[in-house]
């Protein structure tokens, strides 16, 4: 199985990720590559052509296809600000301890739940976004219907693209596509992502505001219907930007 890890990043010429996986491929606007090469020096930079960068989906379904092409079975996703992946375990039946995933393990990480995921039939898997342990519940040890978030996410050699109309929600977007083509996607749900997000610059920062925000919500809800794109309406702003997403398939 040929996996292939790539980091898509935009105006965030010091990539921090670098530091938890020193071998990604990090993929850069080529008018920011020379900076970047300069920030980075041995770093794999990769340079996209000229209009690929500044929308999430472009990008990342530029990556796709460029490595499926040239012959990975796997693709993992991940942002320039993801500081690391840990896990919870439980001991003596209560209780959780948080273990860091080590960067010598990463690669078998990736491919022990890439077969996983193929096994169950599914194409896209990833892990739990939310770092508190109150989410976690080590009884459900998989998921097949959660949300699985852009900061790190793993695809498996298909057809699916994030839709470009969406430069904000298209990891929710792609999450409901392949559940309607393909009944699921897999969450391994003892797993979580650290990254920035709501606080870095550059990147999708570089465009996200509140209008914009709603703008992207109602463009998924339009597409997907409000009876699967919903919105808790509990919030300081009284609406919220992240979807409450129900899919009427079977699946946990």
């Amino acid at each position: 199985m040929k996996i292939s890890v790539c980091c898509p990043s935009y105006k965030r010429p010091k990539v921090e990720t670098l530091e938890y996986l020193p071998f990604i491929k990090i993929y850069v606007d080529h008018k920011e590559a020379e900076e970047y090469k300069h920030e980075n020096p041995e770093a794999d930079i990769v340079e996209c052509p000229e209009g690929v960068q500044g929308n999430v989906a472009r990008i990342r379904n530029w990556i796709l296809d460029r490595e499926f092409e040239g012959g990975a079975d796997v693709c993992c996703l991940v942002d320039d600000d993801m500081k690391c992946i840990k896990s919870f375990e439980v001991e003596d039946g209560f209780g959780y301890n948080e273990k860091l995933l080590e960067t010598d393990e990463f690669m078998i990480f990736l491919e022990k739940y890439s077969l996983l995921c193929a096994e169950w039939g599914y194409y896209l898997w990833g892990i739990n976004s939310n770092s508190d342990p109150m989410v976690y519940l080590h009884y459900t040890p998989f998921s097949t219907l959660s949300f699985i978030g852009g900061p790190f996410s793993v695809h498996l050699k298909n057809a699916i693209r994030y839709d470009e109309r969406f430069r904000l929600k298209e990891d929710y977007d792609i999450i409901i596509e392949h559940c309607r083509q393909n009944r699921g996607v897999l969450r391994v749900n003892k797993y979580h992502y650290y990254v920035k997000q709501a606080t870095n610059i550059g990147g999708c920062a570089s465009y996200r505001t509140n209008n914009e925000e709603e703008k992207q919500f109602r463009l998924l809800q339009k597409k997907w219907g409000d009876d699967i794109v919903k919105s808790d309406k509990i919030s300081k702003r009284g609406f919220d930007f992240n979807p409450i997403i129900h899919i009427p398939i079977k699946g946990i």
